[in-house]
């Protein structure tokens, strides 16, 4: 009897440790399936992370640089194609015709800006480079609004750019010192004044110059006795525009005035490519040439080509 109550305590005992060993594993497999469930969630934000990366590589950048002159059309022109165009981010910005045209040159920039043509020494250093024109412009004489000068020659306008006259009352104005304002060497708005006003000769060694249109308009509009010279985009209340006398005929800078071919001080605009134009610059351009794109550069207070 007693070995039979002996032998039923150890069944007991030795299934009282079975148990609690078969517990101690189920312990240990719950354990490892929290791991487990933590694993899911750190791939989770991984694959997240790769979902990212992928959707900012599918995006794509067409950067456009150059003439200040040209910028905003260009600008203009980007905010509206990149509504249109979610995927695309145009970025604008200026310098200079000269800017822009190094730039597209040495392929800095998928399209660079000019106002002007290119020279000789730019075709020959970057044979590769197309000029693309998207408008005209006609560059604009100014002063400040407390100087309405009636109008000027052009043989005027010279002799003061290159410091043969240095008082407005030569000119008709009133008993001032001229303070001549005018744009840096990498401007192809200076480009085209040089060789159609100035005829290469030299500017006043007085002149102040600025780097763009906008700081050419904003000096001449704080400074009572100075002189500039625009884009026609950039002609606004701020300043006064003065009439170009022309065989006794005063002509004003206008839209009108250009495409009619009457004003004298007008210039192509243009983008440049190395090359012919592929990917996103393609369908850029041909926006800007479209009929919406060319309402725009009227908009900006210059020449469409229609």
């Amino acid at each position: 009897m007693m070995n039979s109550k002996t032998a039923m305590l150890g069944c007991i005992l030795i299934g009282i440790l079975l148990c609690s060993v078969l517990m101690a594993g189920c312990t240990g497999n719950s354990s490892g399936q929290t791991e487990q469930k933590v694993s899911p969630a750190t791939t989770s934000v991984a694959a997240q992370e790769t979902t990212v990366a992928k959707a900012t590589s599918e995006g794509s950048a067409l950067t456009v640089a150059g003439s200040t002159t040209v910028l905003p059309i260009a600008a203009k022109a980007a905010e509206t194609y990149m509504a249109a165009h979610p995927g695309i981010d145009v970025q604008v910005t200026g310098g200079g015709s000269g800017v822009g045209v190094k730039s597209a040159g040495e392929g800095t920039a998928m399209i660079g800006m000019a106002s002007r043509d290119l020279t000789a020494d730019e075709k020959a250093k970057y044979p590769d480079l197309q000029a693309h024109q998207i408008a005209i412009d006609g560059i604009a004489i100014i002063t400040n609004p407390d100087n309405p000068i009636p109008s000027l020659t052009l043989d005027q306008i010279k002799k003061i750019y290159d410091g043969n006259i240095t008082n407005w009352k030569d000119v008709g104005g009133s008993d001032a010192a001229i303070v001549v304002v005018g744009r840096d060497s990498a401007s192809g708005t200076r480009e085209f004044f040089s060789s159609d006003v100035m005829k290469k000769a030299d500017f006043v060694k007085t002149q102040l110059e600025k780097n763009s249109n906008g700081a050419v308009q904003q000096t001449v509009a704080q400074t009572k006795d100075a002189i500039g010279y625009v884009g026609l985009g950039y002609v606004d209340s701020s300043i006064h525009a003065v009439p170009l006398s022309v065989n006794g005929t005063l002509i004003s800078p206008s839209i009108e005035t250009v495409k009619e071919g009457k004003y004298p001080l007008a210039r192509p605009l243009h983008l440049l490519t190395k090359g012919e134009p592929t990917g996103d610059a393609v369908t850029f351009m041909a926006f800007i040439n479209s009929p919406e794109g060319q309402k725009l550069v009227t908009e900006e207070g210059f020449v469409s080509l229609n």
